[in-house]
């Protein structure tokens, strides 16, 4: 159900934010602890602000409360993907090449399914990943997740 419940809102909402220049990151539907809760995640290349994200909520709100696809209660959260920004589309891994990155596999890859390390390249096929003095080759379709990662 939450797949089909993002997915309606993502054709609901996606036109809206591509015209006005922001990039829909991702749409989550959770639950957490006794609430329910629709994230959407949207950037745009200069960095994205309250007053971004209010516009964007108050949109998405009004669309809906028109289409109602939600039945039960749920709390709307508009946010910034955050320094930690998920990697979820192949353009997502393009944007992220020489950045420090943290992936899950599916699988071990050199015995790990956990690597951190800067993405040295990615072609839609393979990521490269350097980490401390190994370079590692990780099939893009092993990869369970993805995202940016802080490197203090």
């Amino acid at each position: 159900m939450s797949q089909s419940i993002i997915s309606t809102i993502d054709s609901m909402i996606r036109p809206m934010i591509d015209e006005n220049g922001f990039e829909l990151v991702d749409i989550e539907f959770v639950k957490e602890g006794g609430n329910r809760f629709l994230r959407v995640i949207v950037d745009k290349p200069e960095g994205i602000d309250i007053d971004d994200c209010s516009k964007i909520s108050e949109y998405v709100s009004e669309k809906l409360d028109e289409q109602d696809p939600i039945t039960e209660a749920y709390f709307l959260e508009v946010t910034s993907p955050g320094a930690e920004r998920p990697l979820k589309k192949p353009q997502d891994f393009h944007k992220a090449i020489n950045k420090n990155i943290f992936i899950t596999t599916f699988e071990p890859i050199d015995g790990k399914k956990e690597l951190e390390g800067i993405l040295t390249s990615f072609d839609e096929e393979n990521l490269e990943i350097k980490a401390g003095k190994s370079m590692f080759t990780v099939p893009y379709s092993k990869v369970a997740t993805a995202r940016q990662s802080i490197v203090f």
